[in-house]
């Protein structure tokens, strides 16, 4: 049979798709492309706004469009959402969805699968439809599953053992989120922090490494909580004193290291206070680590941080970010935004703006305030008007594209290595088609330069020459 798969989300959901391809392919599904007729189609969900919710929805009914016939499941953070919400729930019942997958079950796809096709098949001679029953099943979890706080380790399940026609592979290193910022949704979905255990995550990227994967992006919910849950003084979970004494993702990071095959480790979003005088100095000591710094910022407002319930202050990220500069030559610092966020007045707004400003990002993710029922945001007087944070959204956006130019214009005339990922062809002004090498290099600039191939995993070095504007390679850094 055949099946195709669409992901919707983070880094993390990237990772455990892959998961449930390999699961898949070992048990002998053949997977195709999601534009095409599928026997199966799989939809990894998203729930961290309304718009991913929207998409979820949209993907589910377009894959039921393309084969009426077709087995439809919907997995993830949306589905874990739905369980403790019964508004989703209805919103569900109309998307004629065969099997929901929570996010703990993930790794139970293939049995889930094939527990539905005999189940058809029996009620099939005797003429009874399937349809409607997975929506009985997700009802039938909601009493049965863990508490909210559930999130097993049987969430990590078997390791990715195989990345197609890639260089870089996500690992996911940690799951669940203790933070209850009072916006967020996903401690009520992904649960407690729960971290895998380091020789099962070097084990993983070993394998990889020789089948070619070149570049790992280490992964997690909450990835500064990595750690914090394994066995401490007494065999317990490590003490508050003793985590910030002993920083386990960056021992991770290290045994990574020391892998042979592997040449450059990437590290998914941070919390801020992990960014230590010794953290950034030992990083820095690391060939292989790349200086690419993705630190939370979603306001730079004390009060409204506050409001949203983040332990932190700007003065205290600022100073985050001068260590990071301190230590490497031109980090690559990236952030997440919220405009609109409940009771953020205009002069709120304009010491975000003005903290962005001075902090250089190189990339800037805004979002619009979304409520998510069931946080306390949602409680929140003072609810911002959808046109007012479409405005400020707009006016966040302009400040991250002139600073991400101004971030892509400092490597212009200098020498750049950057590892290849795929071709493309672009039109030149004589019509002509040109084939071009992409990738990124170690600070996740795209990078581009005129081949007609590439060897997967050999590193390339050219000197900066422009800013590309063709729309394929738009806002690359060409190189000679």
């Amino acid at each position: 049979m055949t099946f195709a798969i669409h992901n919707l989300g983070c880094k993390v959901n990237t990772y455990e798709t892959d998961a449930m391809i390999c699961r898949l392919k070992e048990a002998g599904y053949e997977e195709v492309d999601f534009s095409e007729r599928a026997d199966i189609y799989i939809i990894n969900t998203c729930t961290v706004t309304n718009v991913a919710d929207k998409k979820s929805r949209q993907m589910l009914h377009r894959a039921r469009k393309m084969n009426e016939n077709a087995l439809v499941v919907a997995a993830g953070c949306y589905v874990d959402a739905a369980l403790k919400n019964e508004d989703m729930r209805k919103l569900f019942s109309d998307s004629s969805v065969d099997i929901f997958l929570p996010n703990r079950e993930k790794i139970n796809i293939v049995e889930r699968i094939e527990s539905f096709l005999a189940e058809k098949k029996v009620r099939a001679r005797h003429g009874v439809d399937m349809r409607g029953t997975g929506l009985a099943y997700l009802k039938d979890r909601e009493s049965s599953s863990p508490s909210v706080f559930g999130c097993a380790e049987s969430s990590f399940g078997k390791a990715v053992t195989e990345i197609e026609s890639h260089t870089r592979a996500f690992i996911k290193i940690q799951d669940g989120c203790n933070q209850f910022c009072s916006y967020c949704i996903i401690p009520y979905v992904r649960g407690r922090i729960v971290s895998r255990a380091p020789e099962d995550c070097v084990e993983e990227i070993r394998g990889l490494a020789e089948k070619g994967i070149k570049e790992v992006v280490l992964t997690g919910i909450h990835l500064s909580s990595y750690g914090k849950d394994l066995s401490g003084k007494g065999g317990g979970p490590v003490a508050d004193e003793d985590f910030k004494d002993r920083i386990y993702l960056l021992e991770l990071i290290k045994d990574i290291h020391r892998i042979e095959g592997i040449e450059r480790i990437r590290i998914g979003s941070l919390e801020p206070h992990i960014v230590t005088e010794g953290f950034a100095s030992e990083l820095s000591k690391l060939e292989k680590f790349c200086p690419h710094f993705h630190l939370s910022l979603q306001s730079g407002s004390d009060s409204v941080l506050r409001r949203m319930n983040r332990h932190y202050s700007a003065e205290d990220y600022r100073k985050r970010c001068e260590i990071l500069r301190r230590y490497f030559e031109h980090p690559a610092i990236t952030t997440d935004v919220i405009a609109g966020f409940p009771g953020e007045t205009e002069e709120e707004f304009r010491e975000t703006l003005s903290f962005a400003r001075d902090i250089r990002f190189y990339e800037m993710h805004v979002f619009k305030y979304s409520r998510r029922a069931g946080t306390l945001a949602d409680r929140m007087e003072g609810q911002v008007p959808e046109d007012v944070k479409s405005a400020r959204s707009e006016a966040l956006i302009k400040l991250a594209d002139r600073m991400s130019e101004e971030f892509r214009a400092y490597y212009l005339g200098k020498e750049l290595y950057m590892l290849p990922e795929e071709t493309v062809e672009v039109k030149n002004s004589l019509g002509e088609t040109e084939r071009y090498v992409t990738g990124y290099t170690k600070e996740y600039v795209r990078t581009v330069i005129k081949a007609d191939d590439f060897e997967k995993g050999r590193i390339i070095k050219g000197k900066a020459s422009e800013i590309c504007k063709e729309k394929a390679i738009y806002e690359s850094i060409l190189l000679r």
